[in-house]
């Protein structure tokens, strides 16, 4: 029942795809044209076509890849010595849902000069912060995003919506769920793992147009996997928007007074197949231990997952966005929160449909924490290796659990009567220069086992203190036209 129709063909899942595989799909399927994707430094997906004349030069291109500009594509490599390569990953193989002329579409790796993993790559990072965190856990780290975008149209004045009530909202009232679901079905086909999808909170009208809210969520795998995924999505939702002739955003904050788009993600630990988030039906100390991880990074965190000036002016109090570092169960005025789990010992299902039997299924698997900082100005792939790397420094934290124990919430933060233990509290960085210190302050965890190179630091470090927003917040309060400004620059980040 996979939607990718190469893995259909071959009969096999894609980790298990080899070059053999690819030239057979080619040849027997009428492919034209090959696409090696990957992404750049500015967070997108970048493409190099190629048309396939005949076999020799296909299985040359699957196996030596090809040189590209590495100063055009990373500020931190000079002109100098530039030249890169990129590696097709086969697993990653799928079929353009949008070219014309019949495309394999494969997500490659860089590498140095040397023919090594190119150590500022962002999916190599990403695979360096996997790695490490299983060699210090013995487990692995699994992950997902819910990945929120505003879509942009024609005010037609039909079945308008309330204002900033759209969550869940069906047909008519909600306009984009046919396209929503066009985007899904092409993003299982390239692979993605997908939860589920739906309309979100946000929606508005201005300027004679109509701004609605939407979200997939994607299920928890393999962290390397659930970036990838990630910006395949991003790449398709946007590009099917254009054939459409629509507008999409994944920006962190659209206007005042209205929902921002955050990014947040889920994570788990596995060990030979079974989540260890739970312990007898109750959050396992190896989860707490995760979550002091994240609260101890959390300021620096912020230098991974909110790219640009905009993104903190979605993270202010009242607008179900993290102000402080703290975490609850199903809470959603802290930073990480344990989502509702499946932990009662009742058979809904059962309840539900009393001609079922009792079902055996193992719900523990379900458990996930979830981190509500980031927003779609993100690098995915640093955003993850940051989490992944939080994550396992909780389990070399001595205090981890004091940790855990003494930065829990059960209480909305923001209500009047919860004054005194908000005022207990850390806050997260109100700019991205803030951002900036925080991680020059906390560089040398990312840096251990050899995770993040020093040249990403510097240069995450370099980009976030450019924007030279350290007071732009206040700044702009009573400015909404500069706040628009702003807003129209980063609209198409990350």
């Amino acid at each position: 029942m996979n939607a990718n129709p190469v893995v259909g063909f071959l009969q096999k899942m894609p980790q298990q795809f080899t070059k053999a595989d690819i030239i057979h799909y080619v040849r027997e399927n009428g492919i034209k044209m090959i696409n090696f994707m990957y992404p750049g430094g500015d967070g997108k997906l970048k493409t190099l076509n190629f048309v396939i004349t005949n076999e020799a030069y296909l299985d040359t291109i699957l196996t030596c890849g090809e040189r590209v500009d590495g100063s055009s594509l990373f500020s931190f490599i000079e002109a100098g010595s530039s030249d890169l390569y990129v590696l097709p990953r086969f697993s990653t193989a799928f079929v353009d849902p949008f070219a014309e002329i019949p495309t394999l579409c494969l997500l490659c790796s860089y590498f140095d000069k040397d023919g090594q993993p190119l150590a500022s790559a962002p999916e190599h990072t990403l695979a360096k912060a996997s790695r490490a965190f299983t060699e210090a856990t013995g487990m692995e780290f699994h992950a997902m995003g819910e990945l929120e975008y505003y879509v942009i149209t024609d005010d037609e004045g039909l079945y308008p919506a309330i204002d900033q009530h759209g969550y869940h909202e069906s047909a008519p009232y909600s306009k984009m769920n046919l396209f929503r679901q066009q985007c899904m079905q092409y993003i299982a086909q390239a692979g993605g793992q997908i939860k589920y999808g739906h309309s979100e909170v946000g929606n508005f009208k201005q300027d004679g147009l109509v701004y609605e809210q939407n979200e997939i969520e994607f299920l928890p795998v393999r962290v390397e996997e659930a970036a990838d995924q990630l910006m395949l999505a991003k790449w398709i939702i946007r590009n099917l928007a254009y054939e459409y002739g629509y507008n999409v955003t994944f920006a962190p904050k659209i206007t005042t007074g209205k929902a921002g788009s955050g990014l947040h993600i889920h994570m788990r630990i596995m060990k030979d197949g079974k989540n260890m988030m739970l312990h007898d039906g109750a959050l396992s100390d190896d989860a707490r231990r995760m979550i002091a991880g994240m609260m101890e990074l959390a300021p620096s965190i912020t230098a991974f997952g909110n790219k640009n000036p905009t993104s903190y002016f979605r993270l202010v109090p009242h607008q179900e966005a993290p102000t402080n570092v703290c975490w609850g169960d199903r809470n959603r005025s802290v930073l990480v929160r344990v989502p509702l789990g499946w932990t009662a010992d009742t058979d809904m299902c059962q309840i539900a449909n009393p001609l079922e039997e009792k079902s055996r299924f193992d719900k523990t698997v379900k458990q996930t924490v979830e981190m509500r900082s980031p927003d779609g100005s993100a690098d995915l792939y640093q955003l993850l290796a940051g989490l992944c790397v939080a994550c396992r420094h909780g389990f070399e934290m001595a205090d981890a659990l004091e940790v855990a124990e003494r930065t829990y919430v059960n209480v909305n933060i923001h209500d009047a009567a919860n004054a005194d233990k908000l005022a207990q509290l850390e806050q997260l960085p109100d700019s991205c220069e803030a951002s900036a210190e925080c991680l020059d302050r906390q560089r040398a965890v990312y840096e251990e086992r050899g995770v993040f190179s020093p040249a990403m630091i510097d240069g995450i470090i370099g980009q976030l203190r450019s924007f030279s927003d350290r007071t732009l917040r206040k700044d702009t309060e009573q400015h909404p036209e500069e706040v628009k400004k702003l807003v129209e620059t980063y609209f198409h980040c990350g």
